[in-house]
């Protein structure tokens, strides 16, 4: 059985060039790790119970989405100090002011997870949908 957590802050860390990343305590990346690998079980119906170790994409994967949990954190919390938008050199960026649902896409998890995806309605049972005539 593959035990949570799949991956260590110190391993997001490692990846990680992203400097908020970098500089994040243990114990929120531990939650931002966790906030990532629920994630992955709900996307793919799977709770990697069957492997003795978790596969490299899996991790991989837990490693992108936790990087962008925590990006998404540090940019609220900057959100919340009252900055809406901060430059450096000739880099700029301006936060959105809608509270949303962080964009994982563009990260591939698609094709990382796409092995482990349990389709279900391919679990033996039969469903029958009735609707009125």
């Amino acid at each position: 059985m593959a035990d949570r957590p799949w991956v260590t802050p110190e391993e997001v860390r490692q990846y990680s060039e992203i400097k908020e990343v970098q500089e994040r305590s243990d114990d929120r990346l531990k939650a931002d790790i966790a906030r990532a690998e629920r994630r992955i079980i709900k996307y793919t119906h799977n709770d990697f119970s069957s492997y003795d170790e978790a596969p490299y994409d899996l991790k991989l994967a837990v490693i992108l989405l936790t990087e962008r949990i925590s990006r998404s954190a540090s940019a609220a919390s900057i959100k919340k100090r009252g900055l809406a938008s901060e430059s450096f050199d000739d880099y700029s960026y301006t936060l959105n002011n809608s509270e949303s649902e962080i964009d994982i896409s563009g990260l591939g998890l698609e094709d990382l997870l796409e092995d482990f995806i349990i389709d279900e309605t391919k679990n033996g049972k039969v469903t029958f949908r009735l609707r009125r005539l």
